[in-house]
Formats: structure tokens, C-alpha cells, sequence
């Protein structure tokens, strides 16, 4: 495997619960704690897991949209890997250019004053990138790259006067237009219509080798990440359980969570009978969670080393495959 592009090490993001205006905050709420993994260049890591678990503060920490509260994130730079979460902001501008993030919401992630000239050229401004001439070609062309055709009839339209499809075709653009070398995809499909999903995952991986992007996509859909990435991180409340190449974790999936995620999936075929969820319970609170496995408390597995035992490291356990659980080796099968 080549030298990493993003490597991500021990990240954690506390937030701390207010108890008032004037009294120091004693509970915080562990959104991401203590996460590691590594991109390497060209790859696409899909970060997978229910509402709340951490992922979009993770993928918002990649970006610098948010500070870290401790842990490290190295991205390559000329041969050399550099800490973003401590770059000054000389060297922020430059990181801008080369890391970039795709939103969930492409009905709030577009000024509605703003044209889709206006808004995929803003980034080549700030960058001071080209003149206006030079600008409007340059948008032209990845509006042609994203499906937005004739680009001329699409210039000089507001957020109103487009579909969903397209306002997410236009926000990749704005992403891609200085052609980055890393992007954060966050769950860029979901609030699109079923019609129209594939055509833009089909458009997010075709660019992808066009312009030798990574992405960490983040994503709740199995079945997405299956399609769209190389590995998959799996996620539990701000804690990576289970990480490995994607057919090896969906084939054989060694942690009880990832297990129940895989269980849930709809299956197209009235005949066949699904097996019943092992966890109970519901999400355990991310406030201050104790130090033993994050799982346990719905893990039907748990016993008394689990119990007598901090979080379990992210081991690998052969070819790849990286768990986070006590038992995983009694407990597969």
C-alpha cells in the first residue's frame, strides 16, 4: 500500500454540556473519541452507521470545519505529511484548495442569491485563480464534466429554478473546480429521489478517476457504500468498531453491530426470511459514556471480561480486517 493521503489518528471532539453561564462544564458529550484510519491516494472509505454516531463531526474535522479537541490528522503535502488540525492560517488557504466537502442537503448548501455561476466560481475567486473570462470557462467545462448541459443555459440560474439532481450536480462542481485531491461526501444521495441516486453516484465515481480524488463517504446505506467504496469504517457512537476492504466486511461481518446494520437491509425478494436482530436495547447517551465497550450494553455477546474491561482496540484480525471487540474470535462465525 502507497504512503497514506489522510491519516487520521486517536481524533477526538468533545462538546461540552452546558450547566450554565457562569459554571465550567463537567459533562461532554463524545462525538468522536478516539478514531484512527487511513486513506490512501485514489481510495474511498465509506464511514457507515446510524444517526448520531459521529460521523459528519468526523468528516467536518477532515475538512477544518470544526477543531479537534485532541488527536492528530495528517494529509500529504508535497511528499511530506502535515498536521491540519494545527496548520496557521498562511497554510489554510492552500489546504482549502486541495481538501473539499460535498453536503447532505443540497437545498441549504446553495445561496439562493447566488447563480450557479456565482456559486461554483466562488471558490476560484477566493483562490484568486484565473480572470472572469478564464473563470467562466472553467465553470462552463465542469458543469459539462457533471451533466449540466448545454453549461450555458445553466450559467446564470438561481437555486430555485433547478431540481434536486441538479443542485447536487452543481454543488460537486463547486467541489471539484479546484480540482482537489481529497473530498468529504457527506451522505450526498440521501436527500435525493431513488430515481435519481445511481446517476449521481455513477457521476461522483466516474469523477473521482477523472481527477484522482479520495473520498470519505459518509453514509448510513450499506448498499451505497458497498457501490461507492473500496473500504468501510464502521461506526458506534464516536467509536470505529469494525474497518476493513467493503465485500470482505458485508461478506463476513465479525462485530454484533455491524451484523444488526447488515440485518436491517431490505431485501427485494418476498420469499426470503430475514434473521431477527440480535442487539436490544436502544443507543446508549454519549455523555460521558463509561470506559468499557460503547457496545455492551446491547451487545448480546457481552460477558464479564467485557464488563471488567475498557474499549476494546481495533485489532486486525487477518487480511485487512480490523475489530473492535473482546470476543470477536469466540463470538464469529
Amino acid at each position: 500500500m502507497s504512503e497514506p493521503l489522510v491519516k487520521v489518528d486517536q481524533l477526538t471532539k468533545l462538546f461540552p454540556v452546558s450547566r450554565g453561564m457562569f459554571r465550567r462544564p463537567v459533562d461532554f458529550i463524545h462525538a468522536v473519541d478516539g478514531v484512527s484510519f487511513e486513506i490512501a491516494p485514489g481510495e474511498s472509505l465509506g464511514l457507515v452507521g446510524e444517526s448520531g454516531c459521529g460521523k459528519t463531526t468526523t468528516g467536518r474535522l477532515l475538512v477544518k470545519l470544526m477543531e479537534p479537541t485532541s488527536g492528530q490528522i495528517l494529509m500529504q503535502d508535497e511528499g511530506s505529511l502535515i498536521d491540519v488540525a494545527h496548520i496557521g492560517s498562511d497554510d489554510l488557504r492552500r489546504f482549502r484548495r486541495r481538501v473539499q466537502m460535498i453536503f447532505q442537503d443540497p437545498y441549504e448548501s446553495m445561496n439562493p442569491r447566488r447563480t450557479v455561476f456565482e456559486t461554483v466560481s466562488e471558490p476560484l475567486a477566493v483562490q484568486n485563480i484565473g480572470s472572469l473570462r478564464e473563470r467562466e470557462d472553467r465553470v462552463a467545462q465542469m458543469l459539462q464534466l457533471v451533466g449540466l448541459t448545454p453549461p450555458n443555459t445553466f450559467l446564470f440560474r438561481y437555486p430555485h429554478e433547478l431540481s434536486g439532481g441538479q443542485r447536487q450536480r452543481v454543488a460537486i462542481a463547486r467541489a471539484l473546480v479546484l480540482d482537489p485531491s481529497f473530498v468529504v461526501a457527506d451522505e450526498p444521495t440521501s436527500m435525493l429521489d431513488v430515481s435519481i441516486r445511481i446517476s449521481i453516484m455513477e457521476l461522483m465515481l466516474e469523477l473521482a478517476d477523472a481527477f484522482d480524488v479520495s473520498y470519505l463517504y459518509i453514509t448510513h446505506d450499506l448498499a451505497v457504500a458497498r457501490y461507492m467504496c473500496d473500504r468501510i469504517a464502521v461506526m458506534y457512537l464516536g467509536k470505529i468498531v469494525e474497518l476493513g476492504d467493503t465485500e470482505e466486511v458485508l461478506s463476513n461481518p465479525l462485530h454484533p453491530y455491524t451484523r444488526a446494520l447488515l440485518s436491517a437491509v431490505p431485501v427485494p425478494d418476498p420469499t426470503y426470511r430475514k434473521p431477527e436482530v440480535e442487539i436490544k436495547g436502544g443507543i446508549t447517551k454519549a455523555i460521558n459514556p463509561p470506559s468499557e465497550c460503547r457496545f455492551i450494553e446491547r451487545c448480546p455477546w457481552a460477558t464479564d471480561i467485557c464488563h471488567a474491561s475498557e474499549h476494546p482496540p481495533l485489532e486486525d484480525k487477518g487480511a485487512g480486517h480490523f475489530v473492535a471487540c473482546h470476543l470477536v474470535d469466540k463470538g464469529a462465525g
